[in-house]
């Protein structure tokens, strides 16, 4: 099959504006997740923050969720020929709860502001894109799930490129209705760990940027997106499956339509939300996939579960740590709380590797699973 290449990427996240930041802040081992003033630990986008990078850009009249997916596409589009206004060039939009925060701003006069497609298409006329953007809203699977739509629309010959973005923002919205499934920790959330109270939340952006033309990648060695698959547990609203069966069935197909093994994999980007029951499901998901030997972490500890936008910003970190060579620690773990062993570590892990496995699972049972690779041109 047609091989399609990360030509640029980037991440925005309370840790910083460019991936830069984002992957030198996480490799140090710094969190962004603190208190906030409301008595919770999340990790949010500091006011100031957001105003230094968006004075330049007249971002004036759009909201923080518009802004963070502008932001993030300009500077990933920065670092590469590939335009919008290309009409071989799709815009894909992952996001959960899109403009949620309107409703809290007692801002939105009618239903059309908090429509997901409309707020796509916003984002798209900012950048003149000639493509109609796709939006893709599938729980905290989203993120993944555009990068394999935008591989799969690139392959069928629609598309040249596809600028693939998600965001969500941290509102009290969201908050409130993780806190109705007495899910979110009273500390900075601790993924596998024995003594996990829950998830913290966070907000950010990210873009990944994706070609079929070699030519016009920067790097030496570049990432080769591998095969992907999707799955639903078919099992409950919020709950995940209890056996990990229909993870594992997706991890499988991509794993394997990859030519690959499990051994193969340099390390799992587990989706470990530090949830008694998204740790269970995942640590049996991976013993059925053959890969309890293979080194597993979740970023969560630094991000916190920014929804929409989890399987793009931790899809990156991944990445990156796979060029060098490196297993990124979970934050916050110290003694395993699953019942099936995994390769768990609280320390940098180096390691040489060619592929990696990002998983994600999301509420409704929905599961994606993709493989990432070296490609040295």
């Amino acid at each position: 099959m047609m091989d399609v290449f990360v030509a640029a990427d980037n991440i925005v996240s309370p840790l910083g504006a460019t991936t830069a930041a984002n992957y030198r802040q996480v490799r140090e081992g710094h969190s962004g997740i603190s208190l906030q003033p409301e008595g919770y630990f999340g990790a949010m986008i500091a006011e100031e923050d957001l105003l230094g990078w968006t004075k330049e850009h007249q971002l004036d009249g759009y909201t923080k969720f518009e802004q963070l997916l502008i932001l993030s596409i300009r500077e990933a589009l920065s670092h590469t020929g590939i335009m919008l206004q290309d009409p071989r060039t799709a815009l894909i939009v992952s996001t959960t709860k899109g403009n949620i925060a309107l409703l809290e701003e007692k801002r939105a006069g009618s239903a059309q502001p908090l429509e997901l497609f409309a707020t796509a298409g916003r984002v798209a006329a900012y950048f003149d894109a000639a493509a109609k953007p796709l939006v893709i809203s599938n729980a905290c699977i989203s993120g993944l799930l555009a990068i394999l739509a935008g591989q799969r629309l690139i392959r069928s010959g629609r598309y040249d490129h596809a600028v693939i973005c998600g965001a969500d923002v941290l509102t009290q919205f969201v908050r409130s209705g993780f806190q109705s499934f007495q899910a979110i920790s009273d500390e900075p959330c601790r993924p596998f760990d024995a003594a996990r109270k829950g998830i913290s939340l966070g907000e950010g952006a990210a873009t990944v940027i994706l070609t079929k033309n070699s030519t016009l990648l920067n790097r030496k060695t570049a990432i080769r997106l591998g095969e992907g698959a999707s799955s639903n547990d078919a099992n409950h609203i919020s709950g995940p499956s209890r056996t990990g069966a229909e993870l594992s069935a997706a991890i499988t197909r991509a794993v394997q339509q990859s030519g690959l093994q499990p051994e193969d994999m340099g390390f799992v980007s587990a989706h470990g939300t530090a949830t008694l029951y998204n740790d269970e499901m995942e640590a049996k998901a991976f013993h059925l996939s053959g890969l309890q030997n293979v080194p597993v972490n979740s970023l969560k500890g630094y991000y916190g579960h920014t929804l929409g936008a989890a399987g793009l910003i931790e899809a990156i970190i991944g990445m990156h740590s796979m060029l060098e060579d490196v297993v990124i620690p979970t934050a916050g773990f110290s003694e395993s709380g699953v019942s099936l062993p995994l390769k768990l570590s609280n320390r940098p892990e180096h390691r040489p590797m060619e592929h990696y496995l990002k998983t994600t699972s999301g509420f409704g049972g929905c599961n994606a699973a993709m493989v990432f690779s070296k490609a040295v041109l």
